[in-house]
């Protein structure tokens, strides 16, 4: 036998259209190559992939969290919270004041400064919780709670619990926290990089072609994407690693991810629905068709009706109202005096890309108020009330209730959470079936009328009243959504004349 032929000279020949048998030899091995090829440029993707997964993207739990001191002082400084500045120790002169930047981003400035990011630090809500958990654990969880309510108070100002009850000023989430994130390493926990540059002055955010005569800028893919939401909305127990808040996993679990429909296209808008702000990010800048809105809406009107922001608090009404439909289903054509009917009511999550409600596990609820009533008689069936600052026992309602190591509820004292005891809430584009049974009084007569009404409120009254006191704050209650419907009552003996005569039929 001659000379194994290489690749080379079998092209060769196949170009001179000689060797007929070779080149039809040659030929099929060529999808063998491209498919080898291919195959070796999978596996290493595939592993650079697997890499980049195991590089810390992952949530505060065994076996990736830091236990022994060693760990802990190698990849977490500001321990129990995941934050890295990069190695570096910040100083509060590394950060310039948001005011700095008002002077060319004033639209942007005036929607972050009514905007919950600016009030984390000042809510009174937070300020509240945080102290009587910090007194309650001896400070082991302040690191863990200012990490995401004053990032730059944490890593630059050694902010503590104390800071509250000596009304030290503290930076909340401004222009300067998210702009100075150079990474993230993980996704709960305020596991991000907080990196800022003042030497070279490079402010990152999602440009590619953006241009400052006052600073350097540079395009960050991660502010482009949820994950940059993650580190603070998604929130782990720091000794135990219950998960207490998800917003960031019930989005990436639904439909709205698979569909490239990311945080900030829903919470940097102008209002629900509205996916083009066109206009400039700063007075010398590019007419853009979107520009990012600064006020980050979501839910908590209580806390800008709080802080005299009426336009800030109405549109998280909006976003509400955007989020939810409500109706019944299977009504009966009437309704008998002395029998007892069922009635179902519908509540689909049509909004919003995470659990309707989703946050802070203790106050976020959304419940059902059912009302049934006549003409003379303003309720013959209710169930959803609110009596003394919360929902009536029965009511039907959509929200997290957590435990302890014994089991018994908790809906205060987050710290001593140690399991989750049950989650009714409602899946994005899903939905949930509530019934209610009642007997409709014998001398009932005319028409009835149903009516159920879709309430969310952030936080019970009777647990904003325990933390700040009676009448210091009021929650708002917002009317999601509602339907009514109108059943005739029929005339019991009427319709049993007519069944008797049809049965004496022949």
């Amino acid at each position: 036998m001659g000379k194994p032929m290489d690749i080379r000279s079998a092209r060769y020949f196949l170009i001179k259209n000689e060797f007929k048998p070779i080149q039809h030899q040659v030929l099929w091995l060529f999808p063998l190559f491209n498919f080898i090829r291919s195959f070796f440029i999978f596996i290493v993707l595939l592993s650079s992939f697997h890499i980049h997964a195991q590089d810390g993207l992952y949530k505060w739990q065994n076996p990736h969290k830091p236990i022994t001191e060693e760990q802990i002082a190698k990849s977490s400084p500001f321990y129990p919270s995941r934050a890295t500045t990069d190695g570096r120790q910040l100083t509060p002169d590394m950060f310039e004041n948001p005011e700095v930047c008002k002077g060319c981003h004033s639209e942007i400035y005036q929607q972050w400064e009514k905007s919950a990011m600016a009030y984390s630090w000042d809510d009174p809500i937070y300020q509240a919780l945080f102290l009587r958990a910090s007194k309650a654990t001896d400070g082991q969880v302040d690191n863990f709670c200012i990490a995401c309510h004053s990032p730059i108070g944490m890593t630059s100002m050694n902010a503590s619990a104390t800071m509250i009850e000596t009304n030290t000023d503290l930076p909340g989430v401004n222009c300067e926290v998210c702009h100075n994130i150079t990474g993230i390493t993980g996704s709960d926990n305020a596991a991000y990089i907080l990196s800022p540059n003042k030497d070279k002055h490079v402010k990152l955010g999602p440009r590619t072609d953006a241009s400052s005569p006052y600073h350097k800028t540079e395009y960050s893919d991660l502010h482009t994407r949820s994950e940059f939401c993650s580190t603070c909305h998604n929130v782990s127990h720091p000794f135990n690693s219950t998960p207490i808040e998800r917003t960031y996993d019930e989005w990436q679990e639904s439909a709205y991810n698979e569909q490239g429909i990311q945080c900030q296209d829903c919470h940097m808008t102008p209002g629900p629905g509205q996916r083009d702000n066109p206009g400039k990010s700063a007075i010398m800048g590019k007419e853009r068709k979107h520009i990012y809105s600064h006020e980050f809406t979501g839910g908590n009107s209580t806390l800008h009706q709080y802080f005299n922001n009426p336009d800030s608090a109405e549109l998280s009404r909006a976003m509400l109202r955007s989020a939810a439909t409500i109706e019944f289903i299977g009504l009966p054509d009437s309704l008998i005096p002395g029998e007892l009917v069922t009635i179902k009511v519908k509540v689909a999550n049509v909004g919003a890309g995470h659990k309707l409600p989703t946050g802070f596990p203790e106050g976020r609820e959304v419940w059902v108020d059912f009302n049934v009533k006549t003409d003379i008689q303003p309720s013959i069936y209710r169930s959803g009330a609110v009596v003394d600052g919360h929902t009536e026992k029965g009511t039907r309602n959509f929200k997290v209730t957590l435990g302890d190591a014994n089991g018994n509820v908790v809906d205060l004292n987050v710290w001593e959470v140690d399991r989750i005891l049950s989650d009714t809430r409602i899946q994005p584009n899903g939905y949930s079936i509530v019934d209610y049974t009642f007997q409709i009084p014998e001398d009932t007569s005319g028409i009835i009328t149903l009516y159920a009404q879709l309430n969310y409120w952030p936080f019970p009254q009777k647990i904003v009243d325990e933390l700040l006191g009676k009448d210091k704050l009021k929650v708002d209650i917002v009317n999601m959504t509602s339907v009514s419907a109108a059943l005739p009552v029929a005339n019991a003996d009427a319709d049993a004349d007519a069944e008797q005569t049809i049965a004496m039929k022949p």
